[in-house]
């Protein structure tokens, strides 16, 4: 510890709030919360203190520590998450399987907004917040927050009393009209500011509330208000979590395990994962998903069109990553630690081959379907196969490596199978194999290469599908192509729409026009 630093930490306050571990360069490498900045940033330091080895590698890089004091533990709780997402610190490795991350989801803009956590984002215009690195701690948030903004947690299933949660004050009551949908977005709203820091700003929409509704004379509002206030303020007492936790890096078993088995330099900061995606050759596209710190980084998700339509993937693979590690892309994009590709040995040589006549070595692997094993080819793979060797001489349990010419397959996840092509079973459980982290890992970036493909081909799809149905008639321009997708779903369903139904959505004059195009017998369909 430099003098400096020693210094620092003689100066940090006892009170709760985040802190920011730097390296010698000024770079971010962890942030962290404390209960009490005091107590729990000194832990690094005590020579006394057990550490794995991989905190003690963090501590020796610590050359500077930064703090922002807060007004909670519930604040500090939500800081941390956003200045994690951020900074991306390279020891904020969050992944270690599906189970370690969680988000808070707000579905505001529904007819019937909902507050839940859950593991796995989705593109469903919800707001998320996170991630998190423990789902009890954000309950016991939301617990305390809910008694302050009362929220629903499952639509009710057609009832038109209020529940038990509305009489102990925890929900609006929205399925009775105790609350109006209107009212209950702006305690929604008033809930997600808190979340992203901004409680000060309602305290003072609290005040002006209260004292506007004393005024009036709406002493029963005034009063909700002033308990806002109160528990608002009273944010501070409330215990969230304790600073008896401590930083425990070894959890990030699936990116070191993967630098232990593929004798890597470091922990696999960047992974890419493609798959292909087509019917019989026809809308032929590619994925690229990419996860830094294990974790989806969704706006460096890519996606491709192949040249040709032919069933090919292997060309189809070979042309991705063609394109993909153009010098422009590499530019735009960098190079990712490990590239993991959806399919057998066949895709895996494609690969291997593009990257080769672009001139780069990225360690390169494949995951095949079905049994779900990880395939690795001994020169093309561009890995230290030596862990692998030593795996067939001595095996471990629950790991069975096997070599035949130069492809070794890797099964981590011995007596456990899975049941379909691209089924999530081996999520569900803990297997017996030691690397059961780093399969939940690979299925995780497999699966979401496989879904982002195919919804690009399936919206390619439908694109042609309609284009070739609509673009036939006169006056049918994009334009109301779009207003005809947008009410009926698909080209199919507009060849069936009524004249009225066409004509409430193009008007009479138009509605007319498609409709008599669609049924005067001349198209072709």
């Amino acid at each position: 510890m430099n003098e400096r630093l020693a210094k620092k930490l003689k100066e940090l306050p006892r009170e709760p709030g985040v802190y920011f571990h730097k390296n010698t360069a000024g770079e971010i490498i962890y942030v962290g919360k404390a209960a009490v900045l005091r107590n729990r940033v000194r832990q690094y330091f005590q020579a006394s203190r057990l550490r794995d080895p991989k905190t003690d590698a963090l501590v020796a890089e610590i050359d500077d520590t930064e703090w922002m004091v807060v007004g909670s533990e519930l604040e500090a709780l939500f800081l941390e998450a956003e200045m994690v997402r951020r900074y991306m610190p390279q020891y904020n490795i969050l992944l270690r399987d599906d189970k370690a991350l969680s988000y808070i989801r707000i579905d505001i803009n529904s007819d019937y907004p909902t507050v839940t956590t859950t593991r796995r984002p989705l593109d469903d215009k919800a707001r998320y917040y996170g991630p998190y690195f423990s789902l009890y701690t954000v309950r016991e948030a939301l617990k305390i927050l809910r008694r302050i903004f009362p929220y629903a947690t499952k639509k009710a299933s057609g009832e038109k009393r209020a529940n038990l949660h509305y009489y102990l004050g925890l929900d609006p009551g929205l399925e009775s009209g105790k609350t109006s949908l209107e009212e209950y977005r702006k305690n929604l709203r008033r809930l997600m500011a808190v979340i992203e820091g901004k409680k000060k700003t309602i305290i003072k929409e609290l005040e002006k509330d209260m004292e506007l509704a004393a005024k009036e004379q709406r002493f029963e509002e005034a009063a909700h208000s002033r308990n806002q206030l109160r528990a608002l303020k009273e944010l501070g007492r409330q215990i969230v979590f304790s600073d008896n936790e401590f930083l425990d890096i070894s959890k990030d078993r699936a990116l070191t395990q993967l630098q232990q088995l593929f004798v890597l330099p470091g922990p696999p900061r960047r992974i890419e994962g493609y798959d292909i995606s087509h019917i019989s050759g026809t809308h032929v596209v590619a994925s690229m998903v990419t996860f830094v710190n294990g974790v989806s980084k969704k706006d460096e998700y890519r996606k491709f069109k192949m040249s040709t339509a032919k069933n090919d993937d292997t060309a189809h693979m070979y042309e991705t990553i063609y394109r993909r590690f153009d010098q422009k892309n590499i530019r735009a994009w960098g190079v990712p630690e490990l590239v993991l590709i959806d399919g057998g040995p066949g895709q895996l040589a494609a690969a291997a081959k593009a990257m080769q006549e672009r001139n780069v070595r990225v360690p390169v692997v494949s995951v095949a379907k079905r049994e779900e094993e990880v395939i690795v080819h001994r020169d093309n793979s561009c890995i230290d196969s030596s862990y692998l060797e030593q795996l067939i001489r001595a095996p471990k349990d629950g790991v069975y490596v096997a070599v035949s010419g130069d492809i070794f397959t890797v099964n981590l996840h011995v007596g456990q199978l899975n049941a379909g092509s691209h089924s999530k079973n081996l999520r569900g459980g803990t297997t017996l194999s030691p690397y059961d982290d780093v399969v939940k890992l690979f299925q995780r970036i497999r699966d979401e290469s496989h879904r982002f493909a195919v919804s690009y081909h399936t919206a390619l799809r439908r694109t042609a599908q309609t284009k070739s149905l609509l673009d036939d008639i006169p006056g049918v321009g994009s334009v109301t192509r779009r207003k005809l997708m947008k009410a009926f779903g698909s080209g199919r369903s507009v060849q069936t729409a009524s004249l009225s139904d066409l004509q409430s959505v193009l008007g009479m004059k138009t509605g007319q026009k498609v409709y008599e195009s669609l049924h005067s017998g001349d198209m072709i369909h």
